[in-house]
């Protein structure tokens, strides 16, 4: 029996990438909320941040993804050396991602750390859960920006110290205070409280895999 192909498809985002370096080796990109990284398995569901750079970069290839909704900076390599060496980097943990999201409701602490082990809800996928028997080891580091107070959020910024699946979003969940717009962790209230998921990559430190320079790149928060 063939698998079904994904019933969901995603809407047309009519936003642009943005390019925000360009050298021969790799692009640094602002990826939009609403579209994926790489496209799905539905026909329908082609439009993605690969499927357009291959355009005019062929060679392009996605090193790591942001969710449907997350939108901010990505990395693209430009040649196989380049992806062996990023990839080599995401693993030994040298390159640093920080986030900017508002989640619902007032955060009691200035800053900590959450860690709570992550593993795939293979009863409501696409769902990840806590799970202290078969997750995976994961830390997420905040902030606090500051608190809105009219519309009771808090706004902090996001360091992961590990790349699970939907680590920001059910991390928050976890603690009690969901990211807005969030479709799939969020309370209804928490969830039409936003016209999008209010996640956004905001920077990302990393080593140049070809002069060895230290990169520290920035997307501006759009929210």
């Amino acid at each position: 029996m063939q698998p079904q192909a994904d019933p969901f498809i995603v809407p047309v985002c009519h936003q642009e990438i943005e390019i925000l370096y360009q050298d021969q080796y790799l692009l640094l990109i602002n990826k939009p909320s609403g579209l994926l990284t790489l496209w799905g398995k539905h026909p329908l569901n082609k439009d993605s941040v690969h499927f357009r750079l291959l355009k005019d970069f062929p060679t392009a290839s996605m090193i790591h993804r942001l969710d449907f909704g997350t939108s901010g900076i990505l990395i693209v390599a430009l040649n196989k050396q380049v992806n062996a060496h990023l990839c080599k980097q995401f693993q030994e943990r040298n390159i640093v991602k920080a986030y900017m999201a508002i989640l619902h409701g007032h955060l009691a602490e200035n800053e900590g750390c959450i860690e709570f082990p992550v593993a795939k809800d293979r009863a409501n996928f696409p769902l990840q859960k806590i799970c202290y028997a078969t997750g995976k080891a994961a830390l997420t580091r905040y902030q606090l920006v500051e608190h809105q107070q009219a519309s009771f959020s808090s706004r902090v910024i996001f360091k992961p110290l590990s790349g699970r699946t939907h680590q920001l979003r059910i991390h928050s969940q976890a603690i009690g205070h969901p990211i807005l717009g969030c479709d799939l962790y969020a309370t209804d209230e928490a969830f039409f409280m936003a016209k999008r998921l209010m996640l956004h990559a905001t920077g990302i430190e990393f080593d140049h895999p070809i002069t060895g320079e230290r990169i520290n790149a920035l997307s501006p928060c759009p929210f």
